[in-house]
Parts: structure tokens; C-alpha cells; sequence
């Protein structure tokens, strides 16, 4: 198959598709990935769904009455947690390409009568979301499966408001992969062919527009060098960044 965005999107679309209609975690099960205090009084078939690769929220500091956007909102996880702590008066934005997780989603939040959440279709290089109306962009482990990052960058620099910020978990690597791996489709949904360097990822924000730029591996002390034994492999790291105000 030859690769253009076009086949990245699809394949990690039938990825995801599958997933969304499993019970279970591909990395990890969520509770290896979240405190259990955040996941209480929620069904396990919602926590134990997550197909993430970090903990945006320790970095996020929601606030209530906030607007947040998750990219690859998938099964919805994380957009219900960012519900209860921005409150009734914030507001929660998911997005995600593939039909079957918006879905599953949208069934879980009507399920739990969670009310300050909605999903909406579309990509994450070109998001359904007016310009300036965000507080927090979060992700977990999506923005790697995007053929254009620098657009999706781009995008969220956008939609944020003056001031506003970005708490992602992401896969990530140090020095380059094999050329093969890059291109093979099933590494893709697999959240390892997509994954960018970390000076590319900095780079990418810093030109969007963006100040502040952190990346720290993740359970790491937020030094990246060699002597971590990461350079040429993937791993999961938090960034962080802001919108000058």
C-alpha cells in the first residue's frame, strides 16, 4: 500500500474501529495509567477502556468553568474526567475520526448523564471548533497517529485562547526510526511509526506560535539525554505548552 495521508488515516481509522468495539485497553488497562481516586464512581467498562499511554491530568490543573478539548477522544475517558473538574459550568469538547468510538462515547455519556460533554467528528488537522474558544487542549497518545502534525499544531494553536494551554501525553522518540517501521501501516495504529522526535515536536509547537514548550519522559525527571538509554525508540512522554496571552 502506498503511503499518503489518505491510507494513514484510513488504517488507523480500521485500527480504532476494532478497538472500539473490544472491553478492554490496548496499553495497559487505565487504571495503570490514572490514580484510582480519578476513576471513581465511574463504570469499569469506561475506566478500563483506554487507550492512552500517559496522564495528561497531572499536568492540566483544569480548572472549573474552563473549555477543554480532547483530540482522539475515543471511548470518552478522558473527556469525563475533564467534565468533573471543570464542573457544570465548563465545558468538555471531544473529538475523534472514527465513528465507532464517537459512539461509544456518546453512549457512555448518556449512560452516566454526564451533560457537559459532546463529541464531534472530524480531524485533528482540521478540528470542528471555533477559532480562540478553548482554555485546555489534552490528548493521550493520538497526535502521534497523524500523517501532519505541524498542522495539527497549527490547529490548536487556533482554537486555544490568549493564554490558554496544551497538556498532552504523546509517544515520542530520541534520534530517528528505521525507515521500514516508518512506513509499515500496522506500527501506525500501534502508536509507534507515527511517533515524532522529541527536538521535532519542539520545534513543531515553538513554530505554531506556542511558548513554554516542556517535554518530560514519562515517570521521568524531565531530562532527555542519551544516558536514558531512549535514543532511536519510542516512549511515552507529557508536553506542555502555552498560548501567549
Amino acid at each position: 500500500m502506498t503511503q499518503t495521508p489518505d491510507t494513514i488515516h484510513e488504517s488507523v481509522r480500521e485500527h480504532y474501529a476494532q478497538q472500539a468495539c473490544s472491553a478492554s485497553s490496548c496499553c495497559g488497562g487505565s487504571n495503570e495509567l490514572y490514580p484510582a481516586s480519578l476513576l471513581t464512581s465511574m463504570p469499569e467498562d469506561v475506566t478500563n477502556f483506554s487507550l492512552g499511554c500517559g496522564n495528561p491530568f497531572g499536568v492540566a490543573a483544569l480548572l472549573p468553568g474552563e473549555t477543554v478539548l480532547d483530540l482522539g477522544s475515543g471511548g470518552g475517558l478522558d473527556c469525563f474526567l475533564a467534565a468533573r473538574q471543570v464542573g457544570a459550568s465548563g465545558h468538555v469538547i471531544g473529538v475523534d475520526m472514527t465513528p465507532e468510538m464517537l459512539e461509544r462515547a456518546r453512549l457512555a455519556a448518556s449512560r452516566m448523564g454526564i451533560q457537559n460533554v459532546e463529541f464531534r467528528s472530524g480531524y485533528l488537522e482540521k478540528l470542528p471548533v471555533e477559532s480562540a474558544t478553548v482554555n485546555v487542549v489534552i490528548s493521550n497518545c493520538v497526535i502521534n497517529l497523524s500523517p501532519d502534525k505541524p498542522q495539527v499544531f497549527r490547529e490548536i494553536y487556533r482554537t486555544l485562547k490568549p493564554g490558554g494551554r496544551v497538556a498532552v501525553s504523546d509517544s515520542v522518540t530520541v534520534g530517528p526510526l528505521p525507515e521500514d517501521l516508518r512506513k509499515d501501516m500496522e506500527s501506525w495504529g500501534a502508536c509507534i511509526a507515527g511517533a515524532l522526535d522529541v527536538s521535532e515536536y519542539i520545534t513543531g509547537l515553538t513554530d505554531a506560535g506556542f511558548t513554554d514548550v516542556k517535554v518530560t519522559p514519562k515517570g521521568g525527571t524531565g531530562e532527555l539525554s542519551e544516558s536514558l538509554g531512549l535514543k532511536g525508540k519510542v516512549f511515552s512522554a507529557t508536553i506542555t505548552a502555552r498560548k501567549s496571552i
